[in-house]
């Protein structure tokens, strides 16, 4: 799909729809996006279920970015010449992503979103009895054109970072967990928080996928939701980051570009948090 011939009022309209049919945010994006690229993916998809709610409903990034951000990465799997320049794509493209969504919610937290703490079941009713549900679903329904351009624009120019050595924490993890070239790369974009935000911790999330990627090649019909692997994933890494969940928190950095990123990996940042999630 070439950017220079998508047309944004050509995109997907039916966000609403495929939100209600699929259930959570997380793999209602993943799915729009695989679609739209040509590939769709459902085992990866279910997957990602438990990252809806800002991370097993813990209220980060919404999980509409990191349902689209796997979807990116699998695409730079795709079009890539190697795992650096994938890794760089996949980021970039993330980027894109959360800009695009940034101008329509000025937001990327799911709580400050949905106004609802999912952990506390009298939030979540009112989250339903108020209606604050809908605006949701119409948020599907709106930014789900405007993040398929965004997508395809952040995948563009993939000449550029052809020569360029990129690492993100979410594939050390990955690989860690034993996951193939593919996975690693559809997490890349997780890196620094998604995207080098910040935010909440993207090794923690690239756990929580694999895992769930796990479950769902296991349990054909039952939901991720329900693997209580998550939870011990969960809490480990909670107990290593002294329940700091911020990637700016807990490395102390504030990545401004790829190559920031890399170094701290590189020079041996969050190995200990790394080893832990692989091995949670």
């Amino acid at each position: 799909m070439d950017s220079t011939i998508y047309n944004i009022k050509d995109g997907p309209k039916d966000g609403k729809k495929v939100f209600r049919k699929l259930g959570t945010c997380s793999r209602t994006f993943f799915y729009i996006l695989n679609r739209e690229f040509g590939h769709p993916k459902e085992q990866e998809e279910r997957a990602s279920d438990p990252l809806a709610g800002g991370i097993m409903q813990q209220g980060y990034q919404c999980g509409m970015l990191w349902g689209a951000s796997l979807a990116v990465g699998a695409e730079a799997y795709r079009k890539c010449n190697n795992q650096n320049q994938a890794i760089c794509v996949a980021i970039n493209a993330t980027q894109s992503i959360m800009e695009s969504f940034i101008k329509r919610e000025q937001t990327i937290n799911c709580r400050e979103i949905t106004k609802c703490d999912f952990s506390n079941k009298l939030s979540f009713a009112k989250y339903f009895f108020s209606g604050r549900f809908l605006h949701c679903y119409n948020l599907a329904e709106k930014w789900a054109p405007e993040a398929v351009q965004s997508a395809i624009e952040g995948l563009t120019n993939k000449e550029t970072y052809l020569s360029k050595i990129c690492v993100s924490c979410a594939t050390e993890v990955a690989k860690k967990m034993g996951a193939s070239t593919e996975e690693m790369m559809m997490v890349a974009g997780f890196a620094g928080g998604l995207g080098l935000s910040g935010s909440g911790c993207g090794a923690l999330s690239a756990a929580i996928w694999i895992k769930s990627l796990e479950w769902c090649r296991e349990e054909e019909k039952s939901s991720p939701l329900k693997n209580p692997d998550l939870k011990n994933v969960l809490e480990a890494f909670y107990f290593a980051t002294d329940s700091k969940i911020l990637c700016s928190d807990i490395s102390g950095e504030h990545f401004m570009n790829f190559d920031d990123h890399t170094s701290f990996i590189k020079k041996g940042g969050c190995a200990k948090l790394i080893n832990t999630l692989a091995e949670s």
